[in-house]
């Protein structure tokens, strides 16, 4: 069967003949290798025009055509009906070429190592090249498989697997580093949740704390507030009964309890309604002294701490004897801080050193001692003063003369 499919190989597409022509010099070929064939010669030759020439590509002898031109060539009746029977006996067919439609790839071409048709051969891109025949080629080609194994051990094969082991540990370290970092990041933001939250908690606390000082301060007036509306609606209701009473005596009673009653309830002072004064408030708390708080200084921020109390009067009669009684302590403070500044500058010049004695320093230092201990006490006392005059002076203030006790 292979020699029978050799002899029905056209030797220009190496495919079976489809529409066999015989040439004048008995070869055979197919009418589409034939007009290849043919455009090729009547593109490089100067024939005469009313002929068309046509080299065999086997004997290279010449043929002219008439202008009808391939059509004139008589069909191999015969070699294409045994072309029709040998196709008919489900022998398979090699694949279509892509870029000649109906031309089977069975060339195989060796520079290009792929299969290829007889059209890619001799009119296509694969002109001169050296070919095989799908057999031979799989001959040559079956040990090719042993030898291409073989480039595959060695060296090179050990170096690829420690390669990859090598990547892979990198890999392992590399997350178990960003493990550590993802536990550290976790703690870290642990510890900030737990210290925000306990000053939460603090700001909390001192909340709840102003509320049960307001609770102590309103809860008794509008306790007595709603039981003098009590005693009113039943006074409004024991008047109303005293209409339809016609006893005289419990209608003489009635009004008796009635008079004495209204007069308890009208001569009971109303109370007053406190205007309590909150300090200080929450956001501006968080303005003067949250703003610039660092993550460093986040443990030791100041915590809220809330005062209720009524504000003094606004007369100048009410206010004259503490304001000047603080401001004759503000001024003998000033004094005896100029004092204390100029007892340290005296000791700290070489100089001047001498002129201060143990007398005078010892006493100094004393008075420094009350004041600090004096102004702790008065401290519920000048609230009120440092509501006007401001909460970080006092705080200044204080520590500076605790540097001198």
């Amino acid at each position: 069967m292979e020699d029978l499919e050799e002899d029905l190989t056209c030797s220009v597409c190496f495919g079976l003949f489809s529409d066999p022509r015989v040439l004048p010099c008995s070869h055979t070929f197919c009418r589409s290798c034939l007009e290849s064939v043919l455009q090729a010669s009547v593109s490089f030759s100067i024939w005469r025009p009313l002929r068309l020439p046509l080299k065999c590509p086997s004997c290279r002898s010449v043929a002219e055509l008439p202008p009808s031109g391939l059509d004139a060539l008589p069909v191999n009746v015969c070699l294409r009906a045994i072309v029709e029977k040998y196709q008919s006996d489900g022998r398979p067919r090699a694949p279509a070429c892509p870029e000649h439609p109906r031309q089977p790839l069975n060339v195989y071409c060796v520079q290009d190592r792929k299969l290829i048709c007889g059209f890619c051969l001799t009119v296509g891109q694969h002109q001169g090249h050296a070919i095989d025949d799908l057999q031979t080629a799989f001959e040559k080609e079956h040990g090719a498989r042993g030898r291409l194994t073989e480039g595959l051990r060695g060296q090179r094969w050990e170096e690829l697997c420690g390669l990859s082991e090598r990547l892979q540990q990198e890999k392992t370290r590399s997350l178990a580093l960003l493990q550590i970092d993802r536990e550290a990041v976790s703690h870290f933001f642990q510890g900030l949740d737990l210290i925000l939250a306990q000053k939460e908690e603090h700001f909390t606390q001192a909340l709840d704390r102003a509320s049960v000082l307001l609770e102590h301060a309103y809860e008794p007036l509008i306790r007595q507030v709603k039981e003098m509306q009590e005693e009113h609606g039943e006074l409004v209701s024991l008047s109303s009964s005293l209409e339809t009473e016609e006893c005289p005596l419990e209608y003489l009673e009635t009004v008796h309890e009635l008079r004495e009653r209204v007069k308890a309830l009208v001569q009971t002072p109303l109370p007053e309604v406190p205007s309590l004064h909150v300090a200080p408030r929450a956001k501006r708390f968080f303005e003067e002294h949250w703003s610039d708080v660092t993550i460093r200084g986040l443990r030791d921020a100041p915590v809220l701490q809330i005062s209720c109390h009524t504000p003094r009067s606004s007369t100048a009669g009410a206010q004259a004897p503490d304001g000047a009684w603080l401001w004759s302590l503000v001024l003998l403070l000033m004094l005896l801080l100029a004092a204390l500044c100029l007892l340290s500058v005296c000791e700290s010049a070489p100089g001047l050193s001498g002129l201060v004695s143990t007398e005078l320093t010892q006493p100094l230092s004393d008075v420094g001692t009350v004041f600090c201990c004096l102004l702790q006490d008065i401290n519920t006392k000048l609230n009120q003063f440092i509501s006007s005059f401001g909460e970080n002076c006092y705080q200044h203030l204080l520590s500076f003369l605790k540097t001198f006790q």
